[in-house]
């Protein structure tokens, strides 16, 4: 009789928390169906529903064509090598942070950081300054790298530096030392403890940070948009090129739909290798592993560390103010003050205007963000079967599929009632937050994941209901961890350029947009403005990150990016 009330209270049990995770999944699910899937269903179907009747052949006359091809091969190329060249670099990195303590650490952790959450127009342009024609290094040398795969390939490193630091190295410091201790004890080498102790362990973080990278580079747009030239084009800059240039619908569609498939078994992929890393290891506290270097080795690797940040992430970032700064009378504010003027025809406002438009859509999207996405991290919290594995999977893919596809489906498809957009602002911070709700998510669910689930059954069985034990249980322990997710949704959403591109107004543009259409423009007034507004976009989202350095959690969680 025992087992049978007990088998009843379980079953019950098991029934309310399907029903309150159901319940969560809700508005994410509507939003992302609404905002995400309507658009980019809606591009395909026109693309392809001609005519009254399915147009499949396309895809084969599409893929058939050499320049298409030529495209698909270069993507996936560009990507590859830039993954490889960014475990190569970034791996030392994640040592580094995750077993070295030194001065200045957090504040490094920070530095590093800011490119990941810079615009990719801010990158491409920090790059052109660099090595285009007229950079620095054009300027001492007559290196000029502008329109070769090697300038695009560095921006890349440049970018998703931080990917694989805070992805490995966040895993690395929670590994226990004292295991490659035990092997150095039982007669292993240093290299041979390494390979068969901590390698394995980490093997499923660097898998996941390598995915994020080709991800990341294979649907990269405002780099190869700025530094490819004509001869270098990935998909996501093709489908930009077939849609707001060619207005070859047909042929954008198919694009976009081999885009998503690669995204759809990349984030596949991904997820089973974020399941590895969560269940194979016993981790400890990340704080106590760190150590002062200790001998010749590690100082020279803490030395190398430091040089490749100087070279990679503060030598771009320093040539960007620099060139912002050096007007045609001399070094001043010349191109500053410039952006208080619309005298330059290319907007229907002052350039300054952008920053304040930025800031006010940062925000809106920010709040956005952090309701769906917590939602969704709080749906997230029991790990439970296939729906809540594939509604994992849904809230990551805006990252990866064709932000021009969801900013030119905004315009085609929220233009009735009772979802006519067009004209409001609220557009914009809607296609910021399908960027920023990923974000949130992933820092928001391994904290939850962390609360002991006892404790809210304890507050159920003292009378509190679901909300209240949420305000009173979760919320006081993942408070800093909510703060920091609003920092990245806000950073990445100030940065969002691929959808805005297509639906920020002439008369309200935001800062990613205001760049690229100056750098669009001939004159150097146009290309000092574009440096000025770049310089403070990067100061901006480097004051954020400094931010959310100093309100990161001691105690960080695996994987937390």
């Amino acid at each position: 009789m025992d087992l049978a009330r007990t088998e009843v209270a379980g079953g019950r049990k098991a029934s309310h928390g399907n029903a309150a995770r159901l319940a969560l999944m809700a508005l994410p699910a509507v939003f992302f169906g609404v905002f995400f899937a309507y658009p980019v269903v809606a591009i395909v179907e026109r693309g392809l529903h001609v005519g009254g009747g399915w147009q499949f052949g396309r895809i084969t006359e599409v893929l058939g064509q050499s320049d298409i091809r030529h495209v698909l091969w270069f993507t996936v190329w560009q990507a590859l090598a830039s993954t490889a060249l960014t475990l190569l670099v970034a791996l030392p990195g994640a040592y580094v942070f995750a077993r070295l303590d030194f001065p200045g650490k957090q504040v490094l952790r920070a530095v590093v950081t800011v490119p990941f959450v810079l615009p990719t127009v801010v990158v491409g342009t920090a790059f052109l300054a660099l090595l285009g024609r007229g950079g620095l290094l054009d300027e001492l040398w007559g290196v000029r790298l502008d329109t070769t795969v090697w300038a695009i390939l560095l921006a890349h490193v440049f970018f998703n530096y931080a990917v694989v630091v805070r992805t490995v190295g966040g895993l690395w410091a929670q590994l226990d030392p004292r295991q490659e201790e035990a092997a150095r004890m039982l007669g292993a080498s240093r290299l041979a403890a390494w390979r068969k102790v901590t390698l394995p362990a980490l093997g499923p973080a660097v898998a996941a940070a390598a995915l994020m990278v080709f991800l990341f580079t294979f649907t990269s747009f405002g780099v190869v948009q700025i530094l490819g030239g004509p001869g270098f084009s990935t998909l996501e800059v093709e489908i930009y090129r077939q849609t707001a240039q060619i207005f070859d619908l047909p042929t954008a569609a198919v694009l976009t739909l081999v885009q998503f498939a690669a995204v759809g078994l990349i984030l596949a992929v991904h997820a089973w290798t974020v399941r590895r890393r969560e269940s194979a290891l016993r981790l400890v506290d990340a704080t106590q592993t760190a150590r002062r270097p200790r001998g010749a080795g590690q100082w020279a690797l803490l030395g190398g560390v430091l040089a490749s940040v100087v070279v990679l992430v503060l030598l771009p970032l320093g040539v960007l103010v620099l060139r912002s700064f050096d007007t045609a009378d001399g070094f001043g504010f010349g191109y500053y003050r410039a952006l208080l003027s619309s005298d330059g025809g290319t907007f229907l406002v002052p350039p300054i205007d952008a920053i304040g438009n930025s800031l006010e859509y940062a925000l809106a999207a920010t709040a956005i963000a952090l309701v769906i996405g917590g939602l969704a991290a709080a749906a997230l919290t029991r790990r439970a079967g296939r729906l809540v594995r594939g509604f994992d999977a849904l809230l990551m893919l805006p990252l990866g599929v064709s932000a021009v596809t969801v900013g030119f489906g905004f315009l085609i498809t929220l233009d009735k009632p009772p979802l006519d957009l067009r004209a409001s602002w609220i557009l914009v911070p809607l296609a910021q937050a399908l960027v920023g709700v990923p974000f949130v998510v992933r820092t928001m669910l391994p904290v939850l994941r962390a609360v002991d689930g006892r404790l809210r059954e304890a507050a159920a069985v003292l009378g509190a209901s679901p909300l209240r034990a949420w305000r009173e249980v979760d919320l006081p322990m993942v408070r800093r961890a909510l703060l920091v997710a609003a920092g990245f949704a806000f950073a990445v959403s100030l940065g969002e350029f691929g959808a805005t591109v297509f639906i920020a107004r002439p008369d309200n543009p935001t800062l990613p947009v205001a760049v690229a259409r100056l750098l669009g423009r001939a004159g150097d007034l146009n290309y000092g403005q574009a440096m000025a507004l770049s310089t403070i976009l990067m100061l901006v989202c480097a004051v954020c990150l400094l931010l959310l350095e100093r309100i990161r959690p001691a105690k960080a969680t695996t994987g937390e990016f």
